[in-house]
């Protein structure tokens, strides 16, 4: 009896959170698309095109995933997806959303390394055009990788009980076969495993990089550059990479190592995936429940490590209008730092206005 409870919350949590996680993700992505793109959040061009492509492809995952398979599995009978061709095209559009995610963090971090690493780096990457192409390239490759997924599930008949009835059902259920085993073990990989090594190895060497380059200047020249003291500005950028490698992989690793044993030891046809008695199930139910999640975080993790973004949501909810351009170094804020810009060709909106470099001091 206790058991059948428990299962009876679990269920009803999970019939809840779902919509939830879509009534509030879905705008939330959309709205974080808007901050970036046309407010001035402090970030430099590159930036605003990951991050934008980010909340936009989170948006297509939190579709595919949230709203159209989980939700309709919890609150319908027969959703639409169980039937042809719909059960090979919604697992195509899932992985794709899936890798496509995945992979904008992992080259938006190796990036940020490359350009903190080498001063070729940092005039290649600075422009726009190569980072759209970057991003176009991530999805377009995302998909073309998923297509072998859309033919991992198969339409079974499967009976069940309604209102006492016995029926006949069409289920888009796993195909169990060699060949679906191959191709979850290396999807499983590529939009888990992989990302998850290279984000926490990036960021890690990111934050030894900033450390280490406090000793390239003076306290004269630190003062500056900054305006305030370097260790406070360390302090600041790093806490912007842990708390998104950590968010990541927090969400991320449980769902990988749930997965990994789903399809190796219970990986046949006649194991029950619904029956929450196994607790297995319960726990690739609660990783998933994270991994979901993690497409519906960013907006508060801007808000909690930028400055500047938590500036301008506040102007957009007063009305305000636009922030002005911070056109002097004086001014960067934690997220201008990661950003990495280029300043060289930086328009100034006073032409009276003498920005002096290379100072130096004089007896």
């Amino acid at each position: 009896m206790e058991g059948g409870i428990s299962v009876t919350i679990f269920v009803t949590v999970q019939k809840i959170y779902y919509p939830l996680l879509c009534i509030m993700g879905i705008p939330a992505n959309l709205f974080t698309f808007y901050m970036i793109c046309f407010r001035k959040c402090g970030m430099s061009d590159t930036a605003i095109i990951y991050l934008s492509c980010l909340a936009i492809v989170d948006t297509f995952y939190l579709v595919w995933v949230i709203l159209i398979d989980l939700t309709l599995t919890f609150w319908v009978q027969q959703p639409f997806w169980h039937s042809n061709p719909w059960c090979g095209i919604l697992g195509f559009l899932q992985y794709g959303s899936l890798y496509s995610s995945s992979w904008i963090v992992v080259v938006f971090t190796i990036e940020r390394y490359l350009v903190l690493r080498s001063t070729t780096a940092k005039q290649h990457f600075s422009q726009a055009w190569v980072t759209k192409l970057t991003c176009v390239a991530i999805v377009l490759v995302s998909h073309l990788v998923s297509v072998p997924l859309g033919w991992i599930n198969i339409v079974t008949p499967v009976s069940d009980t309604i209102d006492g009835v016995n029926v006949t059902l069409s289920k888009c259920r796993y195909r169990d076969e060699t060949y679906s085993t191959v191709i979850v073990w290396i999807t499983t990989f590529l939009s888990g495993g992989i990302p998850i090594v290279l984000v926490i190895i990036f960021n890690y060497l990111m934050g030894d990089h900033l450390c280490r380059a406090r000793n390239l200047f003076t306290k004269e020249e630190r003062r500056v550059m900054h305006g305030r003291s370097t260790r406070g500005m360390l302090k600041r950028t790093i806490l912007l990479l842990s708390t998104v490698s950590v968010a990541f992989v927090v969400l991320s690793l449980p769902r990988f190592v749930t997965y990994c044993i789903l399809r190796t030891k219970y990986n046949n046809k006649d194991f029950n995936r619904d029956n929450y008695s196994i607790p297995i199930n319960v726990a690739g139910d609660v990783a998933n429940m994270l991994q979901n999640l993690n497409s519906t975080t960013n907006f508060l993790l801007y808000c909690m490590v930028s400055r500047r973004f938590r500036q301008e949501l506040v102007r957009v909810v007063s009305c305000k209008a636009k922030a002005r351009e911070l056109g002097s170094v004086l001014t960067h804020t934690t997220m201008k730092v990661f950003s990495v810009v280029d300043h060289k060709t930086l328009p100034s909106t006073n032409p009276g206005t003498v920005v002096l470099t290379k100072l130096k001091q004089t007896e």
